[in-house]
């Protein structure tokens, strides 16, 4: 996953419009808080700034200033298991070629025909 690139990832304009309006918002709340303001109030006021940014920046997306393609969805485990399961077949049928025991294999036989003939 590390080595996936994603072009639109986090720059879109939708993106960077919330990013730095939360930033001035919530920097702006922390100040005036500081400053001795109540607590409560420029909380408030930084919360509804908040979702009145988000709402938006939602807009903008919908304008076609968002993600151009819907976000990869990662593979379920079922999904992986289902992937993985033919390259162990073949592993197996590899090792079954090499040590000769098969499913079909008559039993009595000796096993040194079988593995001299599969070098």
């Amino acid at each position: 996953m590390a080595d996936e690139h994603h072009d639109d990832h986090g720059n879109t304009l939708s993106a960077w419009f919330l990013t730095l309006s939360w930033i001035v918002l919530w920097s702006v709340a922390a100040v005036f808080i500081v400053l001795g303001s109540s607590l409560i109030t420029w909380t408030a006021i930084a919360l509804v700034g908040s979702i009145v940014c988000a709402v938006i920046a939602g807009g903008m997306k919908k304008a076609g200033l968002g993600r151009k393609t819907p976000r990869p969805v990662p593979m379920t485990r079922e999904e992986w298991e289902r992937l993985q399961t033919p390259a162990e077949k073949v592993v197996e049928k590899a090792a079954e070629a090499v040590t000769g025991s098969g499913e079909g294999k008559e039993t009595g036989k000796d096993d040194a025909p079988v593995a001299a003939t599969s070098k």
